[in-house]
């Protein structure tokens, strides 16, 4: 289906209905159709570049910085020392980037399962595909359910930087996923995921969410704004095998030169707390 008519993209999907969100194109600068996805990157007159996958925007230039650094940092700066991070998906490379500032992790595992999402990123999308030139990072082209099996007990943190429930990436929300996940992760690990809006996946969070904890004791949801996201906010699930830790209050804060030298445009220790903060009808729904 094409997404763009009289010089607009328009994101219909059924996870949304009755509802899109439209940017103007001043440019098309990549479609293609990689063995799983349809993928996108075009120019807008007021969000600068734009990656989309099967019709779905994964980011805009104006905003993407808010996903990527609180999917990063909320699990990151709760653990006291995240030396080894697994990035699940990521293929545009903005955790990766991320993931480098943090001055404790001393190795990341990347694992994509598309690599013309990578390719057209590291051309079209430098701003965060400069993540994959971090000393830090290993880049796998492949399946992340497989790559956890063969890796268990391996990772402190582990970050899981999906599209949304439909399609492949429906299995990354599943109840086995979880139990992957803290296979892979060594004693008193940290996960973060995607996690949707509030404003219409609550049902989807509370199921995922069950699901996390039938394997991890500290399970958690937080949000931050991203204005081209659906209804202008998306959520994190993050969860540890630490039933004992506040997940609320960052064991790490940035001092204010390294926000500074990293150029961290939203996530800090305030932020962090502040993230968990609920409306009464999602925590009525959640706890």
């Amino acid at each position: 289906m094409d997404r763009i008519r009289n010089g607009w993209f328009s994101e219909l999907s059924e996870l949304w209905p009755g509802q899109c969100f439209s940017l103007e194109v001043k440019e098309v600068l990549y479609k293609d159709k990689s063995k799983y996805q349809d993928v996108l990157i075009f120019e807008s007159k007021n969000n600068g570049r734009v990656l989309a996958l099967d019709g779905i925007i994964q980011c805009t230039q104006k905003d993407e910085f808010s996903y990527q650094e609180m999917i990063t940092f909320l699990p990151l700066c709760s653990h006291p020392n995240p030396e080894n991070v697994l990035i699940v998906g990521g293929g545009d490379g903005g955790v990766a980037r991320e993931v480098d500032k943090h001055p404790l992790v001393k190795r990341c595992v990347q694992v994509e399962i598309d690599d013309k999402v990578v390719e057209s990123s590291k051309q079209y999308l430098p701003f965060m595909a400069k993540g994959f030139t971090s000393p830090k990072l290993t880049l796998h082209i492949g399946d992340g359910f497989e790559y956890m099996k063969q890796h268990t007990s391996e990772f402190d943190v582990i970050i899981t930087d999906s599209s949304d429930p439909i399609g492949p990436a429906v299995n990354l929300f599943t109840e086995s996923y979880y139990k992957l996940l803290k296979q892979a992760l060594r004693p008193n690990g940290i996960v973060s995921s995607q996690m949707g809006t509030m404003w219409t996946d609550l049902p989807q969070i509370k199921q995922t969410m069950n699901n996390c904890r039938k394997h991890f004791p500290n399970v958690r949801y937080a949000t931050s704004s991203v204005p081209s996201y659906p209804d202008g906010q998306i959520g994190y699930l993050v969860a540890s095998l630490d039933a004992s830790l506040d997940l609320t209050k960052p064991s790490f804060k940035f001092t204010q030169e390294q926000i500074t030298e990293h150029n961290l445009r939203y996530y800090n220790d305030e932020i962090h707390s502040a993230a968990y903060v609920l409306p009464n009808f999602v925590k009525k729904e959640l706890y």
